[in-house]
């Protein structure tokens, strides 16, 4: 073999260039103040979480078993527009706390193990009501 056959390949590191080496695109935006203002100005989103309750395994079983009952149609309060029916993603949500259910066995508190047995079979049965379009009651 050739000396440039083993070679590969060249690595080459610009960190060090200075602007005069690489000019810059005449059309490059420049920093505004406002960006400035912006990075010192506190976030709305601060107040939001002032307000928010805590995150904790349970409050993170609602979030993903109420994302499930909308997207298999289920209106979470009367005043809330129609979201369009999206049976597998909804499936795909309960299979995921299926396999929550699974992995965290015995390492729940009674409260969360209820919370998340009470969810399953919630969702489970409103699943299969939505997917038959029949009442489960009669």
């Amino acid at each position: 073999m050739s000396e440039e056959e083993e070679q590969g390949f060249v690595v080459r590191d610009k960190r060090g260039q200075s602007r005069e080496e690489s000019p810059a695109p005449q059309d490059a935006p420049t920093p505004s103040p406002a960006s400035e203002v912006l990075q010192e100005a506190p976030m709305a989103s601060d107040h939001i979480h002032d307000q928010a309750p805590p995150l904790n395994f349970s409050s993170f079983i609602f979030s993903l078993s109420s994302s499930a009952l909308m997207l298999m149609g289920e209106k979470l309060s009367p005043d809330q527009p129609s979201t369009p029916v999206n049976l597998p993603q909804a499936k795909e949500i309960v299979d995921i706390l299926s396999i929550l259910d699974e992995k965290t066995k015995g390492n729940l508190t009674p409260e969360e193990a209820a919370v998340m047995k009470d969810m399953l079979y919630t969702l489970r049965m409103k699943f299969v009501q939505a997917a038959t379009g029949k009442s489960l009651a009669s």
